[in-house]
């Protein structure tokens, strides 16, 4: 049998996986802080039939070899933290990170995820939620009453109490993490990421504060997806596509060729 049916076959494998990854981007346009992901390819095994290097003779060696390759395979996906760009709401809990880190969300299973979503919501106790109800930490609770909130860009939460302007009341301080090697956080969907072996350990701080970005209120981070760059690698998968195809059908025709001698 032919290698360059197997060949073939593993470079249609790859890039089908690449206009997953592609629709996945596309699928995500309008979430919120969404990271675009783009698909990491690798070569496969190759079969060495002559060794770079071999002796032809006692004083001669092969100044190249003969290796024949087997294909291709998609082996990660790596998503790009760069900064989304930010839309104005005027949501008083409606926050976007510009620059690094992430918010803390407690999960129900007592672990902490993380996510750059900071389109936060109150629940029926006051507390500072996520859109799906998990609470934001460290813990925020907005008393009943709250005729004004205000998020500093130090992530400094204050509140004004059945208007009464002269007296402030501090809620608490929003403090955000960041990791060493981000691409490496899990996704799990709902915009939550989770800390992996591979992202390192988070380094929790201030906003504003050592490489931390600041606190936005009333904006929200939209996704760094580029529609058109997306398009463009779609059109370059589809084509890789017609053209592994078009390898597995040549070798098809040239089998024939050869059951007709």
């Amino acid at each position: 049998m032919m290698r360059s049916l197997w060949t073939g076959k593993t470079g249609m494998d790859a890039m089908q996986m690449n206009v997953d990854v592609i629709s996945h981007n596309l699928a995500n346009v309008n979430t919120t802080g969404y990271k675009r992901e783009r698909a990491v390819f690798e070569d496969l095994l190759y079969q060495n039939l002559r060794q770079p290097g071999g002796a032809t003779s006692q004083q001669t060696q092969l100044p190249t070899g003969l290796q024949i390759g087997t294909g291709s395979r998609v082996v990660a996906t790596s998503r790009a933290f760069m900064q989304g760009g930010l839309q104005a709401t005027e949501g008083p809990l409606d926050l976007a990170i510009n620059g690094q880190g992430f918010f803390q969300i407690a999960m129900p299973d007592g672990t902490t995820a993380y996510t750059r979503d900071g389109t936060f919501e109150v629940d029926s106790q006051g507390n500072v939620v996520t859109s799906s109800g998990y609470a934001l930490q460290p813990a925020l609770q907005v008393p009943q009453g709250t005729t004004q909130l205000t998020v500093g860009k130090d992530g400094t939460v204050t509140a004004i109490i059945n208007n009464d302007s002269a007296a402030p009341v501090q809620l608490g301080n929003i403090q955000l993490a960041t990791f060493i090697n981000p691409p490496g956080l899990q996704a799990v969907g709902e915009n939550l990421f989770l800390e992996t072996a591979a992202s390192g350990a988070p380094t929790v701080g201030q906003p504003g504060t050592n490489g931390l970005g600041a606190i936005n209120q009333g904006y929200i981070e939209t996704s760094n997806v580029n529609v058109t760059e997306e398009l463009i690698n779609m059109i370059q998968a589809q084509r890789a596509y017609e053209l592994n195809s078009r390898s597995v059908r040549t070798s098809d025709e040239m089998l024939q060729k050869l059951t007709q001698l």
